[in-house]
């Protein structure tokens, strides 16, 4: 158990330091000695799987660096990792749909940590395709490597560097984690494709604003002024429900409701069966 505890210190450390907090503040939140924490940091003591519980709570880790914390401690993960495609999952599928569906006649889709799309309304099938060349559309199903690609829809984003800057910055604190080769491996790629690949290296903090990320697109009639916003489900049970993003988009002005209505107007209730 001495190489768990030396193995385990240093994590505990480092996300320490990463969220701002001294080891008295550590301490205090999970109800800890100073001492404690501090034996645990520098692995003279190991601590039990409560312990790593309690702080990956006041970390406020999500699952899966939870249960990689356990993991180096030497403990069972604790939380489970279920794909959305699974059987048990068919309830969560239709739940999600439902919500995809409401946001109709325009555009939603979920997806996962590496923003690959798992579930699209109508609105969204319809539309996003039509941005990207044949090639990729085939292939490819991750929204961001559908966004960077030269072959993709950065090619009719009037305002590309303001959201090649907001996409690039979300992704560099998202995928630069070492535990995470596949994130690593897309953010690579699309850094690679980027105009500016050191524009986000800064890490910078998010602002007030970047939650509403303005669109606009132009292509051939379609002249659209867009936002997106992203929403998280409140209370996952499941690593994969965590990690989950639904992110919607609305026109931003009236000229462009009319042109997204005249264009996708049969996307205005959800299909029936």
């Amino acid at each position: 158990m001495a190489d768990a505890a030396t193995s385990v210190g240093p994590q505990i450390r480092t996300w320490r330091q990463t969220r701002g907090l001294s080891q008295f503040e550590l301490a205090s939140r999970a109800g800890f000695s100073v001492r404690h924490v501090s034996f645990i940091e520098t692995g003279r003591a190991h601590p039990s799987r409560e312990a790593m519980l309690a702080l990956g709570e006041v970390l406020e880790l999500n699952f899966r660096e939870r249960n990689r914390l356990l993991e180096a401690a030497g403990f069972a993960r604790v939380f489970r990792e279920t794909p959305l495609s699974a059987d048990e999952m068919a309830h969560m599928r239709g739940m999600l749909q439902f919500i995809l569906d409401r946001h109709l006649p325009y555009a939603a889709l979920a997806v996962d940590r590496h923003s690959n799309c798992l579930i699209s309304n109508r609105a969204a099938s319809q539309f996003f395709p039509t941005l990207i060349s044949p090639a990729l559309r085939a292939s490819q199903n991750n929204v961001l490597r559908s966004t960077f690609h030269p072959e993709g829809s950065r090619r009719w984003i009037v305002n590309w560097s303001e959201v090649e800057y907001h996409l690039l910055s979300r992704a560099e604190r998202e995928l630069s984690s070492a535990e995470d080769p596949v994130g690593a491996r897309l953010l690579a790629e699309i850094r690679s494709y980027a105009s500016a690949p050191t524009v986000a290296d800064l890490h910078p903090v998010p602002r007030p604003g970047d939650l509403l990320l303005p669109i606009h697109i132009r292509l051939g009639d379609l002249d659209l002024r867009l936002f997106s916003t992203i929403m998280t489900l409140g209370t996952p049970q499941d690593v994969t429900l965590q990690e989950l993003r639904i992110e919607t988009f609305f026109p931003a002005d009236q000229d462009s409701e009319r042109c997204w209505l005249r264009n996708f107007a049969e996307c205005a209730s959800p299909a029936r069966s």
